[in-house]
């Protein structure tokens, strides 16, 4: 049988207040119950903690052992009511943060109703940027924390992944790659891109990606790039209305895809998959609200 945790504290406090109905009295108890529950307690441990006469109660030597322990537990106890009354409060107020374009606009909409009704007391004010500018936010303009598509290696912020994601080369219907499932890079280079800024996150990832499979000067340079878009939005409206080809993160084209617009094509020995990742001040604390939206998102990623 598991101890009894309020037992024990009965215990401490007949042992605290020297008798069996100042204890009650602490309690707000009947004096016959706490006697009762010390009982209890005794019949657990095979043993007497209390030597009841009529002038005074005394500790026995089981009882002198088990009385420091027993206010360890109180201790402990009262402890964690008052961090989960810090919590609930902590629980409250608006959350401040930045998401980088794919995430705001793509991501978080899909979580947001769902957090917001298991925290009513929470209000959220999201700012959507690309991902290097929130991370000069953090470390320079005070904003709690930030939601970027890239790693950051910018000094004194502390960058976590969060969840999972997978860039894909985007054709339009009418294109030729679109009754294909896979392509090569050399005949993706061949085609007009229409890319994300550079900045962003996205944009960072197939730069990235091209240099590690071997092109060896700037990527931008071998690659037939007719336009740069600050949003998704206007590079999939691009792609749509046939200027060029992009690589866009699998979470924004899904409404497209299921319209028949475009067409996800994978490109040969080229990964261009990555992690979101949650950035902030390595000396500063993460705010409980920022730490629950957090968790949402990890288990958004396995379910994805």
């Amino acid at each position: 049988m598991a101890l009894n945790v309020h037992q024990l504290h009965i215990f401490y406090t007949v042992a605290e207040r020297g008798s069996f109905s100042s204890a009650a009295q602490n309690l707000h108890m009947t004096q016959p119950a706490v006697t009762m529950q010390v009982q209890a307690l005794e019949e657990r441990f095979g043993t007497k903690l209390l030597n009841r006469t009529t002038k005074k109660l005394e500790l026995t030597e089981a009882g002198r052992r088990l009385l420091p322990q027993a206010r360890k537990a109180v201790e402990l106890m009262r402890e964690t009511d008052e961090m989960m009354v810090r919590f609930a409060e902590d629980l409250k107020g608006r959350l401040q943060f930045a998401a980088s374009l794919t995430i705001g606009e793509y991501v978080l909409p899909r979580l947001l109703g769902s957090f917001l009704r298991r925290f009513p007391d929470i209000s959220v004010d999201m700012k959507v940027m690309n991902t290097t500018e929130i991370v000069d936010a953090v470390a320079h303009q005070g904003l709690d924390f930030g939601l970027i598509e890239a790693p950051s290696d910018v000094p004194g912020i502390l960058a976590e992944p969060v969840m999972d994601d997978e860039l894909v080369l985007v054709a339009p219907a009418a294109h030729p790659f679109a009754s294909r499932e896979e392509v090569t890079l050399e005949e993706m280079l061949a085609e007009p891109m229409v890319l994300r800024e550079k900045g962003s996150g996205t944009r960072q990832i197939v730069e990235d990606e091209l240099l590690r499979v071997g092109l060896t000067d700037a990527p931008e340079s071998k690659m037939r790039i007719i336009s740069e878009f600050g949003s998704n939005g206007a590079v999939k409206s691009a792609v749509e209305a046939g200027l060029g080809l992009s690589v866009l993160s699998v979470w924004t084209i899904k409404h497209e895809i299921s319209l028949g617009l475009l067409k996800p094509v994978r490109v040969k020995d080229v990964d261009f998959k990555r992690q979101f990742y949650s950035v902030r001040l390595r000396s500063a604390l993460l705010p409980i609200p920022a730490a629950a939206l957090l968790g949402d998102l990890r288990e958004l990623s396995h379910e994805k």
